[in-house]
């Protein structure tokens, strides 16, 4: 890997200060205008990356194996969709009836035995395999080459994921080499998300910036690596003066604040998506493309079960280890249950595929679904049930920005271990997501007159488009 501007310690470390904190200048929103209506704005093409933390099964959710031996084929039944031969878990309720209007790949892999869950985020999210630490993500690359045109930030994650740990690339948050001004404004955290009452958005939105903290942070962010060269220092100094600037211009006035309001959308809305983080995180994502955001990740995590078993998970909700990690039933209805996080996943993406296409937003919105591996064909015994990581196979759906609908995109093999057919590494999902955005595969970038690099070096799935 090449040499990043921050080693991975020294990210652990800006992360663990104020756990990549909202108030940092770099994760802020740009001022809408108030009297423009939602709709009027959307941008010519964006993306919603629902990201689902720790690595959903597979197996049982949309590759399932129901003539699999017991101890492999899981406890839920496939269910008919819309189109036929397609099939998804039986807890796929709402997403069944609109197959049409969207796809599945049943054969996603890594390259390499990428089987934790920092290192397998990374290269998922960068579209890369063997990605480079300093390597930007999609929406970052996205916020370079196709800024937003309104005056709203290119690149929101929904729902902080906290502190860097075990689940979190903690480059996420960087830009990678393009810089701190095309990392992600995260909008949430576990504490307040838009299905809690108050929910106000970006704090700083609402508040004059604290000149005290911003300094704070500047001097850690210059100060993290005494050996960098005068240009990092120069380049970090004019950047952070820039989102300064920026900072300011935002808070002076009330513009931007109306996104974030979801009370303005009307009840039955909210309702449909579900009362709960997941849900309303999408509701909001909605509304950030419908205003003009070109990328915007959401964290899959549902919420907390109000049963124990398992106990109550934070975002990687997906980690469905089971009872010899302490998780609890991984087909339960605990937190880390598949019965319970499914079923809020079904409705929530039921409903964004539903609003957006009512709205005219899903031709030009490409909806992405996916974790960063899939879950062992054998089902762990020891304790309660469960399945551990996955490198080599494991699923996805892609919605809306010109994906046909009503297709399945490679196969896995009898029992979901490999792939048998058209195998989709991540580059290619990455050159998937460019190309449904009418971003050329031949685009370079870098900076400071770096040697550019490619975007991609994947071909992208063009059997979905059309």
């Amino acid at each position: 890997m090449t040499q990043p501007l921050f080693s991975r310690r020294q990210m652990l470390q800006a992360g663990a200060l104020g756990g990549l904190s909202l108030s940092t200048p770099g994760l802020v929103t740009a001022r809408m205008d108030p009297n423009r209506p939602l709709g009027s704005g959307a941008a010519e093409k964006s993306c919603i990356l629902v990201w689902l933390c720790g690595g959903p099964s597979h197996l049982d959710t949309w590759d399932l194996k129901p003539d699999a031996p017991e101890g492999i084929r899981g406890p839920y039944k496939p269910a008919a969709s819309a189109v036929p031969g397609l099939q998804l878990s039986e807890l796929h309720t709402r997403m069944a009836p609109l197959a049409k209007h969207f796809s599945v790949i049943r054969s996603m892999k890594h390259v390499g035995n990428i089987s934790n869950h920092f290192d397998a985020m990374h290269h998922c999210l960068t579209g890369q395999a063997g990605a480079p630490d300093d390597a930007p993500y999609i929406g970052s690359v996205l916020s370079n080459v196709r800024p937003s045109k309104k005056n709203i930030a290119s690149y929101f994650w929904l729902m902080n994921p906290g502190r860097a740990s075990v689940f979190i690339s903690a480059f996420m948050a960087t830009g990678g080499f393009l810089g701190i001004r095309h990392a992600p404004m995260f909008v949430g955290n576990q504490n307040h998300h838009p299905a809690m009452p108050n929910f106000r958005g970006a704090d700083d939105l609402f508040a004059p910036t604290d000149n005290v903290r911003m300094e704070e942070r500047r001097h850690l962010l210059t100060g993290l690596d005494a050996a960098k060269s005068e240009s990092d220092r120069v380049r970090m100094e004019q950047e952070w003066r820039e989102l300064h600037q920026r900072a300011f211009d935002l808070t002076t006035g009330p513009g931007g604040r109306q996104v974030f309001d979801l009370d303005r959308e009307a009840v039955k809305v909210r309702d449909t998506y579900g009362r709960h983080p997941l849900g309303q995180n999408l509701l909001l994502a909605r509304r950030l493309v419908e205003a003009g955001a070109g990328c915007v990740t959401v964290s899959g995590w549902v919420g907390p079960s109000p049963e124990r078993d398992g106990g109550s998970s934070g975002i990687s909700s997906w980690d469905m280890h089971g009872g010899h990690m302490g998780m609890g039933n991984a087909f339960g209805s605990g937190s880390y249950g598949m019965s319970w996080c499914l079923p809020r996943l079904d409705e929530a993406l039921a409903a964004l595929i539903s609003d957006l296409k009512d709205r005219g937003l899903l031709e030009r919105t490409l909806v992405v679904v996916v974790g960063e591996f899939g879950r062992s064909p054998k089902i762990q015994t020891q304790g309660q049930p469960g399945r551990v990581h996955w490198p080599d196979c494991f699923s996805a759906i892609l919605a809306g920005g010109g994906i046909r609908g009503g297709a399945v995109y490679g196969a896995s093999d009898k029992i979901g271990a490999y792939p048998k057919d058209k195998p989709v590494r991540p580059q290619d999902l990455g050159a998937t997501i460019y190309h449904a955005l009418g971003v050329s595969l031949d685009t370079r970038i870098g900076r400071d007159g770096a040697v550019p690099r490619p975007i991609t070096t994947g071909e992208p799935l063009r059997e979905l488009f059309g």
